[in-house]
């Protein structure tokens, strides 16, 4: 019996021909569902994004939701989309959505279904705004363009944490069977519990960010142009909003890339992350109108990469480092300017993640306000958040080096769109002081310390090679000993968050929560150097981050960066041994 009649064609062929090999990759194992939701190739099978493993996600989440929440048919859930496709085999964002939505409102529970393509952070901001009991994004953010993915958000507005997870993996397991109507997706457009927010979000969202909005006067009259692009994802619109409801000028937006396109047909990787490649046609667009700084944003437009022209005519692409460096001195400098009571600041907090710069913690220290790191990814950051602000205290700012920010407390999630609109503004005020954005880092880092950073990675595909190669980190000169040192580097102190072990503790024991899921060791040098080592929850790839973090005073900038190098290339050939683990360098 057939639903989906491409995806039936595709196991039928294989059957057809006999092909155990791809049948085993397809009905092998199930796709797992995991802090970060799901995320997988669109195709036929459980072990990837398809009609049914998205009514078999949905059905387990609502009998999930329906046991946490005793309103849950009173409150709703929200669920938005991304712009995503996959013809062979029929999936895209827009029905995975519609198929969800019918799973809820067939259990009685409202919701709140955007009728068109949204920004991820309008899904947490509704959850917020509207105080349902959880949310619902379908995108895979910058994956390839044949991955889709399913986001979860919780009632308090963040990404799931654990237990959540495992608690919805569960319900999933026990819940395979489609209900009676799951297929018939056309019943939810006459139903009375299903809503719209579009319109409500498009007018609250852009009104709740004008909050952060300080310098309208000079947003008004600068002469200072931008770049924006969307790369072919859903942000143009949004962005175009965002600076209008800031008094700026229109961005000009790179025409090839501002429609929404699934196949993505401008760029190898629709990831702004992968810096110039991906911004080679804003280059071109910026010379012809004479724009001196480009805003980018991933395809769902939750993450944002900015490039500056230079004096010399070479372009800067900042490290999502140095923004967060740039956002955190501008977001405090503008709360400091405009609050009125000098006792405020002992409940001001900024964080963020702990394979990001520390510079938040030298501008931290110096003015007085609180740093937090938390794990890697901003589930963290925005369910500490909300703690935080559950507390009375007022979070200003929270970033990772993934380039993705949070400016702005009416989304708890990185958010790409108020992050452009704030950095123009940003923008603008600096050049009435004739200054640039990289003049501005050198400033801040002149006065809070340097601070480089140099992350990268290499894609392996073997699960156990990667076992292998953090098994021996851990039984570095005999069993159950870390390495003293990294080339000439001597190691200061170890903290492993797999196995929650941390030197530097009096009890030897880690402070952030541990996960035996996935690989993490951070690595302090006697030289002020950190390094962490890391799986990705995402991709085949182990990524490290780095950082030599000097005192102000210290500006032999370039006897840093050498320093960096050497270090990180000590930690490439000592601990990552890429010849003998075979392991594949990034590419640019």
């Amino acid at each position: 019996y057939q639903q989906n009649p491409k995806t039936y064609a595709i196991v039928k062929q294989l059957l057809a021909e006999g092909n155990a090999g791809e049948l085993q990759k397809y009905f092998g194992s199930r796709m797992e569902f995991g802090t970060a939701g799901l995320r997988a190739a669109m195709g036929a099978g459980i072990s990837h994004m398809n009609d049914l493993t998205i009514i078999q996600t949905t059905q387990g989440f609502c009998r999930y939701l329906e046991k946490n929440f005793s309103d849950l048919k009173k409150r709703g859930v929200v669920i938005g989309f991304d712009a995503r496709a996959h013809l062979s085999s029929g999936g895209s964002s827009k029905r995975f959505a519609r198929l969800a939505a019918n799973t809820f409102i067939s259990q009685g529970v409202p919701v709140y279904l955007f009728s068109d393509i949204i920004p991820t952070p309008f899904v947490p901001y509704t959850v917020t705004h509207l105080k349902l009991c959880a949310g619902i994004m379908v995108t895979a953010s910058h994956n390839p363009k044949q991955d889709n993915g399913y986001k979860v958000y919780w009632e308090n507005g963040a990404q799931i944490i654990s237990p959540h997870d495992k608690g919805i993996s569960q319900a999933i397991e026990e819940n395979q069977e489609p209900w009676p109507q799951a297929w018939d997706d056309k019943l939810i457009d006459s139903s009375p519990l299903l809503h719209d927010p579009y319109a409500m979000v498009n007018k609250e969202y852009f009104k709740d960010i004008q909050k952060q909005c300080f310098y309208r006067n000079i947003n008004k009259e600068t002469n200072l142009k931008f770049v924006h692009t969307s790369v072919h994802g859903v942000g143009h619109k949004f962005v175009q909003l965002a600076f209008k409801a800031f008094d700026l000028s229109p961005p000009f937006a790179v025409p090839e890339q501002k429609d929404p396109d699934p196949d993505f047909p401008t760029v190898k990787y629709p990831n702004p992350e992968e810096g110039k490649g991906v911004l080679t046609l804003s280059f071109a667009l910026a010379e012809k109108d004479g724009a001196r700084i480009i805003l980018a944003n991933d395809p769902d437009a939750d993450r944002l990469a900015v490039a500056e022209k230079q004096e010399s005519g070479e372009w800067k692409v900042f490290s999502g480092n140095e923004l967060g460096a740039l956002l955190g001195w501008w977001i405090f400098t503008c709360w400091k300017n405009n609050s009125r009571d000098s006792g405020a600041i002992k409940d001001v907090y900024m964080l963020s993640s702990t394979v990001s710069s520390k510079i938040l913690r030298a501008i931290a220290l110096k003015e007085g306000f609180h740093f937090e790191e938390t794990l890697t990814g901003f589930k963290w950051m925005g369910n500490r958040a909300k703690q935080l602000m559950d507390q009375g205290k007022a979070v200003l700012f929270a970033f990772e080096e993934a380039i993705g920010y949070m400016c702005c407390p009416a989304v708890l999630d990185k958010d790409g769109v108020s992050a452009a609109v704030i950095t123009a503004e940003m923008a603008s005020f600096l050049a009435t002081r004739n200054l640039s954005l990289s003049q501005q880092l050198k400033a801040v880092y002149d006065e809070y310390g340097f601070h480089i950073t140099k992350a990268s990675y290499f894609i392996c595909h073997d699960p156990k090679v990667i076992q292998q190669l953090f098994d021996n980190l851990r039984n570095f000169d005999g069993k159950n000993t870390y390495p003293k040192s990294c080339g000439r580097f001597k190691v200061s102190g170890i903290r492993d968050l797999t196995t929650g072990y941390d030197s530097s503790q009096p009890d030897q024991k880690a402070i952030l929560p541990t996960s035996k899921s996935s690989q993490m060791i951070t690595f302090t040098f006697a030289n002020g150097g950190v390094a962490t080592m890391r799986t990705s929850g995402t991709e085949p790839k182990i990524k490290y981050y780095s950082e030599l973090c000097a005192p102000p005073g210290n500006s032999d900038v370039e006897q840093l960066k050498k320093e960096l190098d050497e270090l990180v290339n000590a930690l490439e050939k000592h601990f990552f041994q890429p010849e003998k683990n075979k392991l594949q360098r990034k590419t640019e």
